[in-house]
């Protein structure tokens, strides 16, 4: 075929050609592409490629081959001026292949800057894993010093595999049948305009691994624990609250399910009958008596009576709402749930046990949910898996009264509600002061108005993963002195006649 090339200041257009050279001794055979480019003149018509021959500086490049990409080639070059031939290193000095050149550079760097971020996302994943796994295996270790009785080895590490191992695997067929299903995300108008992309990535991700979570710690305890069973009603309740909203923001084609309003009102319900519950149960606790706060010296117990129903109640919708607040990055309230659910582990441990093996069961199961759910993300749990994971972590704080490190640990959860209520009290306060609304952030929550200040996804992930492990440890160790300790205590003898008794207890 003959390729003609005007000067270089038309326009180009690019040819796709294949050619077959022969080395030295004609044996070996290579095949390459390369494109060269074919220029016409914009201001004159031609009626056949002989209108060109007699233009000065044109090379005509005679490439024939036999048939087949294994077949023998050969190549002639044929200069009809005395113009250099182009070396197969160099390129035509084009104005318009310069700028081609570059743009197709740019789209390559940013495609590799794409591929990063997801490489981020696995780094992400594989850092919480590593250290979740080491934090376990060391309170495993040492666990007798905390518990003071001889324990089961891998008394804690051992649900948190079994857990993650089955979600990340059952994940796999759950995934698909969502997507099949149809079973699409809603994503906000008022959110952040990359989150387009986002838009019909499954849902609902909470009916495979929180079931799950629940099933591992139930098998491991024997069906025997009533704090096990109380936490995981609870979680199910939670999660049955959660799945109401998913499936009418489906109805609805919208992401607003439930009011507001209403969904409090059924988290609030849950929460009372759950401390009602607490309330006329027998459950275990060192203390030999409920209703117990246990806080660092010199603090020591405090008794809460009544209070402590009020106290669980809003334990429940503080943290169930916390939680679905942050469920808004690939992967941030996933692995920040079980970074908490691992400190609240270690902090029950000395106090009900059996609840430290649900706690490292949940924990498990939000991990191998990442596996998923990491960025980009393959499915979102959902209400049903963001409220769930927060009445998993209320009722662990209710039955044993370690209200204190709950709040630590889920510092990310605490941050994102705050930012919220910030929000809306700061837009209101001065809408009605000035007549005009202003905004504290840029969006809330807080990790929307990072985003929109420039902040990258799996950088904002990376960094509350970093935040809450420092909590977590921080939290358990609260949670450890607080229960091991002699405390002397003060606390109202609420039977009629508000005498104050000290009493002395010791673990």
């Amino acid at each position: 075929m003959a390729l003609l090339l005007d000067s270089i200041d038309n326009p180009v257009r690019n040819i796709e050609t294949t050619s077959h050279i022969l080395s030295g001794s004609g044996v070996g055979k290579h095949v390459f592409r390369h494109r060269i480019s074919q220029v016409r003149a914009m201001d004159e018509g031609f009626s056949s490629l002989d209108d060109w021959e007699d233009t000065e500086g044109i090379v005509e490049y005679m490439l024939s081959s036999s048939e087949g990409e294994d077949s023998d080639g050969e190549v002639m070059l044929n200069p009809l001026t005395d113009v250099d031939l182009p070396t197969a290193r160099e390129h035509f000095p084009t104005t318009n292949d310069t700028l081609t050149v570059t743009a197709h550079r740019l789209a390559m760097i940013r495609r590799g800057r794409r591929k990063s971020r997801i490489k981020y996302g696995m780094i992400n994943n594989i850092g919480l894993m590593t250290f979740l796994t080491t934090l376990l295996l060391f309170v495993d270790w040492c666990a007798w010093r905390i518990v003071r009785l001889p324990l089961e080895p891998f008394y804690l590490t051992r649900p948190f595999c079994i857990s993650a191992v089955v979600v990340s695997c059952v994940g796999y067929v759950c995934v698909p049948l969502l997507r099949i299903l149809k079973i699409h995300s809603i994503i906000r108008k008022e959110g952040p305009a990359r989150h387009s992309s986002k838009k019909g990535i499954p849902t609902m991700g909470g009916l495979f691994f929180v079931p799950i979570g629940i099933i591992v710690a139930e098998v491991l305890v024997g069906f025997s624990s009533i704090e096990v069973s109380g936490a995981a009603a609870a979680t199910l309740a939670f999660a049955a609250i959660g799945l109401l909203d998913d499936i009418l923001s489906l109805i609805k084609n919208h992401n607003n399910g439930l009011s507001a309003w209403m969904r409090i009102l059924l988290e609030v319900a849950v929460g009372s009958l759950f401390s009602f519950w607490l309330d006329n149960t027998k459950i275990s606790s060192p203390y030999s008596m409920k209703m117990l706060v246990p806080l660092p010296p010199p603090l020591g117990l405090v008794f809460l009576g009544k209070c402590y129903l009020l106290l669980t109640s809003f334990c429940f919708v503080s943290m169930a709402n916390g939680i679905n607040l942050t469920d808004g990055l690939d992967g941030l309230a996933g692995g920040t749930a079980a970074l908490a659910f691992i400190g609240m582990s270690i902090v029950v441990l000395p106090i009900c046990s059996d609840l430290a093996i649900f706690g490292a069961s949940m924990a498990g199961a939000c991990i191998g949910f990442l596996s998923h759910n990491r960025y980009k993300a393959s499915v979102f749990m959902g209400d049903t898996g963001s409220l769930a994971l927060g009445g998993a972590l209320a009722a662990m704080a209710s039955c044993t009264g370690m209200f204190l490190p709950l709040f630590i640990s889920s510092g990310i959860f605490v941050l994102e509600a705050a930012s919220v209520i910030m929000q809306v009290s700061f837009f209101k306060t001065t809408k009605c002061f000035h007549g005009a609304g202003h905004r504290l952030f840029r969006m809330a929550p807080f990790h929307h108005h990072l985003e929109l200040c420039g902040v990258k996804e799996p950088v904002i992930v990376a960094s509350a993963y970093v935040l809450s492990c420092v909590l977590a440890l921080f939290a358990g160790y609260v949670g450890l002195i607080s229960a091991d300790s002699e405390y002397k205590i003060t606390y109202c003898n609420l039977n009629g006649n508000n005498s104050i008794s000290e009493m002395s207890f010791i673990n």
